[in-house]
């Protein structure tokens, strides 16, 4: 398993308030990675930092093997602004060429071929020549992470991808990403830290520190040592949230 993107060191952040604090953290062929953290803890922060959107304040960022743009696929949040956008499914899955290969302004057949193999993978082939207007917010998601893998990243960033999409969809959402893992690294940021553990390998607590834990399984009380303070939810049969534990006061005023 070779390395894609080592992150030394690295303090990140905006002007002057550093977010992010001296992180390290290596993402290799095959790898899973769950990114969870409390709001304003730096999850967005670091994704930005992958990306190449902000430099470093200090440390580094190296990129193994490859351009940044064609190394990486990128799934941002979806909103319902995207709707107003007046582009067809094939055109949208057809833009994630344009990042790797700038300067291209025609798109060739065997472009066209690969977009409809992967809107075939994405379930959405029939729904190609639709406006994303006129698409579900599961449809939607389909097209975007068309877009995001049409190249063949070696890595693909997602974030908060079960935005705007029903339950059933999360559902076929995650399969899908659980069969693109055997074709490339998975960085995926989330807020639902119960559903994420069954599909990711390993999880990446983010509060101004990054925590990296080798593992999908993760306690209550080892989110606690890492000072990632969010809840843990689990689900089965009956679906439950872990809470950490409190202490009533009876004082009365």
């Amino acid at each position: 398993m070779s390395d894609i993107i080592e992150i030394r060191n690295a303090s990140a952040g905006y002007g002057d308030e550093i977010i992010l604090h001296h992180i390290n953290l290596t993402i290799r062929d095959e790898d899973y990675i769950g990114v969870i953290g409390p709001n304003g803890g730096g999850k967005t922060t670091l994704v930005k930092l992958i990306l190449g959107l902000i430099p470093p304040l200090q440390g580094e960022v190296i990129y193994r093997d490859g351009y940044l743009n064609s190394l990486i696929g990128y799934l941002p949040q979806t909103s319902r602004n995207d709707r107003s956008f007046p582009i067809s499914v094939s055109e949208v899955v057809l833009s994630g060429l344009m990042s790797s290969r700038p300067g291209v302004k025609r798109f060739n057949r065997k472009d066209k071929a690969r977009a409809m193999e992967v809107m075939e993978m994405m379930g959405i082939a029939g729904l190609r020549k639709k406006s994303i207007g006129e698409l579900s917010g599961g449809q939607m998601q389909r097209a975007f992470l068309g877009r995001a893998i049409i190249s063949e990243p070696r890595l693909l960033i997602l974030d908060e991808p079960n935005t705007f999409v029903d339950n059933k969809f999360e559902h076929d959402l995650y399969e899908l990403l659980r069969n693109l893992n055997k074709k490339m690294a998975i960085l995926m940021v989330s807020h639902d830290v119960g559903t994420i553990t069954s599909y990711v390998k390993t999880i990446a607590c983010v509060n101004r520190n990054l925590h990296y834990h080798p593992s999908n399984i993760i306690t209550q009380t080892q989110l606690a040592s890492y000072n990632c303070p969010i809840q843990l939810i689990t689900h089965g049969e009956v679906p439950h949230t872990v809470l950490a534990e409190h202490h009533h006061n009876h004082k009365h005023d």
